[in-house]
């Protein structure tokens, strides 16, 4: 595989490397924990919980990439990238836009 230059090339990429609706689903479950336990400790001083936060969101991801897509999580090749497109699609599913990202990047 060649190597991604840019974001732009890079989110239709990682669309495509969540294709299941299932992987998708196990990402934006991860991202809420993560974003609720933030959240918390941003109320509370908890800084303690602050590694939970990390370990929600890649456990669920990277269990859904290992179960369901049967690929290795674009989190090890481009760890920024992927961190911003985790968000990024949560932000689609939550806002309706995700079909319509979806279809640009040649699925659904």
């Amino acid at each position: 595989m060649r190597k991604i230059k840019n974001y732009k090339d890079f989110w239709p990429y990682y669309l495509r490397e969540h294709s299941s609706s299932a992987t998708r689903g196990w990402h934006y479950v991860g991202t809420a924990i993560g974003l609720l336990i933030l959240i918390y400790i941003m109320f509370t001083g908890a800084l303690k919980f602050l590694p939970l936060v990390f370990v929600s969101g890649y456990f669920f991801a990277w269990m859904s990439h290992a179960a369901i897509e049967k690929n290795k999580p674009a989190t090890f090749t481009y760890p920024l990238w992927s961190l911003i497109s985790d968000f990024r699609m949560f932000y689609c599913f939550l806002s309706g836009k995700i079909r319509a990202e979806l279809k640009k990047a040649g699925l659904d």
